[in-house]
């Protein structure tokens, strides 16, 4: 089955992820975007705990993970974000529909590989100032679209039974696009300035995993994941043009040098595998430099990320022959997160709670995923905006056996 589904996947999900709008939110004019979370509909209804070796689902945030893999795993996911924006004196809903990740997996005895397609940031909003009941006054929008994606290869090698070591490459690349247009009630033509830039680079990162028992059935797991400061390199462009006008002016735009900072992400749970886990994950990230030709403000300046998540789950009993609702996996978490921004002197912070379910599907390791997150970012303190949030995700995590050589008697 496994095999029947993925290259219909790749074709459709690499078309969308070029076209979607994966944001609305006016932070996303910052920075390279509203960077997105990275890891599986699994681990993000659990606020992002990633701490077991899970042998049928991929985890997305430690390269560790892949040598624990006992079947080629093939999982594809998205999201339906609604958002309510608001500030001290109005609010503005938003809806969007975005493209999360897709992955493949595949055991290899004590290797394990994976590779595939994630979105690492989204820009997308629209801002509008309108003053034209007032003569000579100006009114203005502007409006922002794009991100950066990434492929990746990673390889995990088992060391010893409960410890686990990997490794992953990836190539960042992307569009971000500005539209900016001006008008004065009463003058006849605005005028208009759009930016792109064309962003590309090279990331790498490295994981550890290590499990053993502590009681009986009852398991430590642990995880420790770094990222390395990489450059992106940013080619720009800028056209100014006025309404009416056939030429526009083509400015000449030095090309600029991104910093995406190093992340370390550390994670510990106790818990029976396949059957309960509680965990925590701590992430702290670098200040980076991700300011462009476009995105730079007085009132704007950028401080170090950090993560702090609580989460877990419960599976009744999975491989229950009489209750199929026993073999269902529930999930949650809730986390708390300072993004990195700081607007008009306030630090911008998100914090949220998630919910999720795994449901199997019958005669198989395969599983569709449902997760829920509610949460709140920003505020509506010195002029900014608060965006109050629900995401509602699916997920499918398809498993096989790849590369088994039939046997005839």
């Amino acid at each position: 089955m496994i095999k029947k589904v993925i290259l219909s996947a790749c074709l459709l999900i690499s078309f969308v992820s070029f076209a979607q709008q994966g944001t609305a939110s006016p932070y996303s004019f910052f920075g390279i975007g509203d960077v997105r979370f990275k890891g599986t509909l699994e681990n993000r209804s659990m606020a992002g705990v990633a701490v077991e070796q899970d042998t049928i689902h991929l985890n997305l945030e430690n390269p560790a993970s892949y040598a624990s893999l006992i079947q080629t795993t093939f999982t594809v996911g998205g999201t339906f974000a609604t958002s309510n924006l608001k500030t001290s004196t109005q609010s503005e809903k938003a809806q969007r529909s975005t493209f999360d990740y897709l992955a493949l997996g595949i055991p290899m005895g004590k290797f394990g590989a994976s590779f595939g397609l994630i979105p690492v940031s989204s820009v997308g909003y629209k801002i509008r100032n309108d003053n034209s009941a007032t003569e000579g006054a100006t009114s203005s929008q502007l409006d922002g679209k794009g991100g950066v994606n990434k492929v990746y290869f990673g390889l995990g090698y088992k060391i010893t039974k409960g410890w686990n070591i990997g490794a992953d490459a990836q190539y960042n690349f992307g569009k971000i696009t500005t539209t900016s247009v001006e008008a004065v009630t009463g003058v006849q033509n605005g005028t208009a300035e759009v930016n792109t830039s064309e962003i590309s680079g090279m990331a790498f990162s490295f994981g550890t995993m290590y499990q053993r028992k502590i009681y009986k059935k009852i398991s430590m797991f642990s995880s420790l994941s770094y990222s390395f400061a990489s450059n992106l390199n940013s080619d720009n462009t800028r056209v100014i043009s006025v309404q009416g006008d056939p030429d526009p002016y083509v400015a000449d735009v030095e090309p600029t040098e991104l910093k995406l900072p190093n992340k370390l992400s550390i994670g510990l749970g106790v818990g029976e595998a396949r059957k309960w886990l509680i965990g925590a994950n701590m992430t702290f990230q670098g200040e980076g430099q991700l300011r462009n030709f476009y995105n730079t403000a007085d009132n704007i300046s950028y401080e170090k990320y950090s993560k702090f998540a609580l989460g877990g789950y419960y599976l009744p009993n999975y491989n229950s022959f009489t209750s199929y609702m026993s073999r269902i996996t529930y999930r949650a978490g809730l986390k708390y997160e300072k993004i990195g921004l700081i607007v008009n002197n306030e630090s911008i912070k998100d914090v949220g709670m998630s919910l999720g379910v795994g449901v199997p599907i019958p005669q198989s390791f395969s599983n569709v995923n449902f997760g829920i997150e509610f949460g709140k970012r920003g505020t509506v303190s010195s002029n900014l905006v608060q965006e109050n949030y629900v995401n509602f995700s699916l997920s499918f995590s398809f498993n096989d056996k790849w590369f088994v050589k039939s046997k005839f008697q």
